[in-house]
């Protein structure tokens, strides 16, 4: 039996499942999460402690067809501004709760286009953020920049604020593939947004590329990678297009005809897959690339890489707050999500109440599954005793969930004594391997496909 029979018998090109940026996942959250327990969790954050920020500007001036993410379109700065103004509440609103000297080992903006806002918002936001945890010595704070929606001035306040690392959006270079997704952006327009990257001294640049996409073939995505090659990113995510139209109504706009196959799928992956390993690049999890060199590469040579829903990251801290419509935040004792619709949260803030809508507290259970899986998704491997914790499953338990899983995917996974690992042939069949571990019904959320 060929290796592509094999890994399809498993499921690998039918299956739906999770990216695994959270456990449980979001579609798991309920309103048994309120405004009350988020405030007591940010309340129990240790002073002087290290914690992350994520900020969300939900904005785009175009929506791009692909996209699946929490946005919504607007010509009108006036619209963007109101809304910083509603981020300005919800930050005082954290000022007040949050304990002495707690400083920020990340910040992150995303989105949306951050890079909506003038130079003269950036400042602003920065400065309030700053006032109330600036960033940690040798802390990082990147920015999502969109290479249509930047330019000196703007740049130059994000490097004025402390910004050390840039993540820009390629998805693809070709321009008939550009057309179909709703996504116009030249490779002289990129490489424009990267020489003011790089002239405003940001030591550390991040890319997005998608595989997947309707009439992708090797050949336009191998001409895509070595294009962005040509602009040196320090790191690279190599996303699969989750074509999920009933959750992102904007994506019936690309037709269903038009996307490849699974099997075609893995082919462009292992095309793109290969170009990066022959420029220099090391694998970081399962869609990652990053110079030898890159804290994210040394943190996974180091068993330090984490997930979250950023994607990979190095972070350590274990607490992350987010602020603005539809964010997550995360505490040791479970998750808490802000209003997802821009209408709803803005209600809530300015009526000075925090917009906690729903989330999740972790059990036991929950936080020996989570970590298994995120071993699995940076490592592709876990031990026993590093997974186990006093409130949850014994090691019997743990043991017997670890024989299920060898059974399933025998061939593909190893369990000698109390290690678990996935085999090099078995890597594609990370998230399927992760969902063995999930204790949560799926028959009523839509994820997208496995490779």
């Amino acid at each position: 039996m060929s290796l592509m029979t094999q890994l399809s018998r498993l499921g690998l090109f039918d299956a739906r499942v999770p990216r695994y940026t959270s456990y449980p996942t979001a579609p798991q959250f309920s309103n048994n999460v309120d405004a009350a327990l988020n405030r007591k969790w940010i309340g129990s954050v240790a002073p002087g402690s290290e914690i992350s920020l994520y900020v969300h500007v939900p904005f785009c001036r175009h929506l791009c067809w692909f996209c699946a993410c929490r946005t919504q379109g607007t010509q009108k700065l006036d619209t963007v501004r109101a809304y910083l103004d509603t981020l300005l509440s919800e930050i005082r609103q954290l000022d007040a709760m949050l304990p002495e000297g707690v400083t920020l080992s990340r910040l992150h903006w995303g989105g949306g286009t951050p890079t909506m806002m003038d130079a003269e918002m950036i400042r602003t936001l920065s400065q309030a953020i700053c006032a109330v945890a600036p960033l940690a010595p040798g802390g990082e704070f990147s920015v999502e920049i969109d290479p249509n929606e930047i330019d000196a001035a703007r740049m130059d306040a994000l490097a004025e604020a402390g910004m050390n690392r840039a993540s820009i959006g390629v998805q693809d270079f070709d321009p008939e593939i550009q057309k179909t997704i709703g996504r116009i952006q030249s490779y002289e327009v990129t490489e424009q947004a990267v020489q003011l990257i790089r002239a405003a001294g940001v030591r550390s640049l991040n890319a997005d590329i998608l595989y997947g996409l309707p009439d992708q073939t090797p050949a336009r995505i191998a001409d895509s990678v070595q294009k962005l090659l040509s602009l040196s990113p320090d790191r690279v995510a190599l996303y699969g297009y989750a074509h999920v139209p009933w959750m992102a109504r904007r994506q019936s706009m690309i037709p269903s005809a038009l996307l490849p196959t699974p099997e075609e799928r893995l082919k462009l992956f292992e095309t793109a897959r290969k170009l990066f390993l022959w420029d220099g690049y090391m694998e970081v999890g399962i869609d990652h690339f990053a110079r030898p060199f890159d804290s994210m590469a040394v943190a996974q040579r180091e068993g330090r890489l984490r997930r979250n829903f950023q994607g990979y990251t190095e972070d350590p801290a274990e607490v992350l707050i987010g602020i603005g419509a539809s964010s997550i935040s995360r505490f040791p004792q479970g998750y808490a999500q802000n209003a997802s619709s821009t209408s709803d949260y803005t209600a809530l803030v300015r009526a000075g109440r925090l917009p906690t809508m729903r989330g999740h507290a972790f059990t036991g259970e929950d936080k020996v599954r989570a970590r298994i899986i995120e071993m699995l998704m940076c490592d592709f491997a876990f031990d026993l005793a590093p997974v186990l914790c006093p409130d949850g499953p014994g090691a019997d338990t743990v043991r017997s969930w670890m024989a299920a899983a060898a059974a399933q995917f025998q061939g593909f996974v190893t369990l000698e004594g109390d290690r678990f690992e996935i085999t090099r042939d078995g890597r594609p069949l990370a998230r399927i391997v992760a969902r063995a571990f999930d204790a949560y019904d799926m028959s009523k959320t839509g994820h997208s496909t496995a490779v």
